[in-house]
């Protein structure tokens, strides 16, 4: 797990650390776990939650207990359970998926659009039936009230496949040459389709006509005049608010009843906006480089999360502050703000991580800081640096960097080093004679104890002049009454 702070936000990254090789025996993984204490504090979220190269669409369904993540290469669709929180189950394909669609609450019933126009119908059993549609598609979305899967593509029809018929029915004919994204608003399930040439029209699907459009080329050319931006991303808030994000980078929040955006959010990075998302006041938007969350009524940035790998979907767990990110790497990126929300109920022991994290944090923030007094600043010649930014207050004392004191110690006390390697060489020596019969010197009966640490001393080896005119005080005989007359006792109480 790793912890960023963005703009005072706490951003945890479940999905970083060091993993197990696949081929990697059993017996060998539990070795590694006894010598990396980074491998026991990785969390490992959801079992094998990756890709074998890359993945391109990540879903999850209705009822939240199931996550869709597709990818390459070979051409794969996994299943979670996040009840287990591990993989479910694995289907592999012929051709790339474009996009994957839960039809169901659960698992049970899926589509899938591949890049080759043809579209899959799965059952929990596996392969229901597979057809082609006219056009090749970029999205899709359904209706449930009339069974409508709606296809959008390289073509100015809105193509309709009625699935409690199973046939195709008359299409929508839009006004522009082709579209890239559709959104079924799930409140008063009106279908909103995004096209190339910066238009986003609003179909009935009850009376099977256009009932509306927005020209959202004219209101980004005010920010950015580069051309017209082709619209990559559509959300609903709720039956009136609506996202747009643009090819070149803008986000567009639109109430359907005006015909002008309310905000306009630019990402800065000119690159498409390939996901919008509502999360309460905030909006999440993503482009390849960047995922950023800000408020829905001021655009004031909340957070934003960056990768090293580029991006191509996003998934939001609703009413939690976890989402996963698709990306160019055969790990799914799992985050988690608890700015946002809470953790998931498959995975509330996240809160009590967050908590110890959180308690924890505070023993760490010193560890390359050294604790000095006052006094020991001016042994090794830093008392100056007092009231500066190199030294920071704390109780009686400062802290400093340990390399910034090791280097001014180094310098204000040169022979230090040859001091401690005398001292080395002398423990050596000591415990390598350390069996042998040592002779204890017979002391005088006045002042022993000052007669023993003469002796000590002299054992030492200490060559510096006090040590030698200390010793010699054993040896002077004009010395000689301290040690056989009472008079001169040292009271040590006294």
């Amino acid at each position: 797990m790793e912890v960023t702070d963005v703009n005072n936000v706490k951003i945890y990254n479940l999905s970083c650390g060091k993993t197990f090789p696949d081929w990697l025996p059993d017996r060998k993984k539990r070795q590694l776990l006894k010598k990396e204490p980074s491998l026991k504090r990785r969390i490992e979220l959801i079992q094998d939650f990756e890709m074998p190269q890359l993945c391109n669409t990540i879903n999850l369904s209705s009822n939240g207990e199931y996550i869709f993540a597709c990818g390459v290469y070979k051409p794969t669709m996994r299943c979670y359970d996040l009840n287990n929180l591990s993989m479910k189950f694995e289907r592999c394909f012929d051709s790339e998926i474009i996009k994957c669609k839960p039809l169901s609450d659960d698992y049970t019933k899926l589509v899938f659009m591949f890049c080759d126009r043809y579209v899959e119908f799965h059952s929990q059993s596996g392969r229901y039936y597979r057809l082609r549609i006219p056009k090749f598609g970029r999205d899709l979305d359904y209706h449930p009230p009339n069974c409508d899967l709606f296809f959008v593509g390289d073509t100015s029809d809105i193509i309709r496949l009625n699935l409690e018929k199973g046939q195709f029915l008359n299409p929508y004919q839009g006004s522009s040459t082709s579209f890239n994204c559709c959104k079924v608003n799930p409140f008063h399930h009106l279908l909103v389709c995004g096209s190339t040439d910066g238009q986003v029209e609003a179909w009935d699907p009850r009376i099977r006509e256009r009932v509306g459009s927005l020209d959202c080329a004219l209101s980004a050319l005010t920010v950015d005049p580069q051309g017209i931006p082709a619209i990559r991303s559509i959300a609903f808030k709720d039956g009136v608010n609506l996202a747009v994000g643009t090819e070149t980078g803008l986000v567009l929040l639109y109430d359907l009843r005006a015909n002008k955006p309310y905000y306009t959010k630019d990402h800065m990075y000119g690159l498409p906006i390939k996901s919008v998302v509502f999360h309460q006041e905030w909006v999440i938007s993503m482009d390849s480089k960047v995922v950023k969350i800000w408020d829905r009524e001021t655009g004031k940035p909340f957070t934003s999360v960056q990768s090293q790998y580029d991006l191509n979907d996003l998934c939001l767990v609703p009413e939690t502050g976890m989402f996963f990110l698709a990306c160019e790497n055969q790990k799914i990126q799992s985050f988690f703000i608890p700015s946002m929300g809470p953790a998931p109920k498959w995975c509330s022991f996240l809160d009590s991580i967050v908590e110890e994290l959180e308690e924890d944090q505070d023993d760490a923030i010193y560890d390359d800081y050294k604790f000095v007094t006052t006094k020991d600043l001016e042994e090794i010649g830093l008392n100056h640096l007092i009231g500066t930014n190199l030294l920071r207050s704390y109780m009686h004392g400062f802290f400093i960097d340990h390399r910034l004191y090791n280097k001014a110690k180094a310098t204000s006390n040169p022979f230090a080093y040859e001091r401690y390697k005398k001292k080395k060489i002398a423990e050596a020596m000591e415990a390598a004679s350390g069996d042998r019969v040592k002779l204890q010197p017979k002391l005088p009966k006045v002042n022993q104890e000052l007669a023993k640490k003469l002796y000590d001393l002299e054992l030492s080896g200490d060559g510096s002049r006090k040590a030698k005119q200390t010793v010699a005080l054993l040896k002077d005989e004009r010395f000689k009454s301290l040690f056989e007359n009472e008079d001169f006792q040292i009271e040590q109480d006294d």
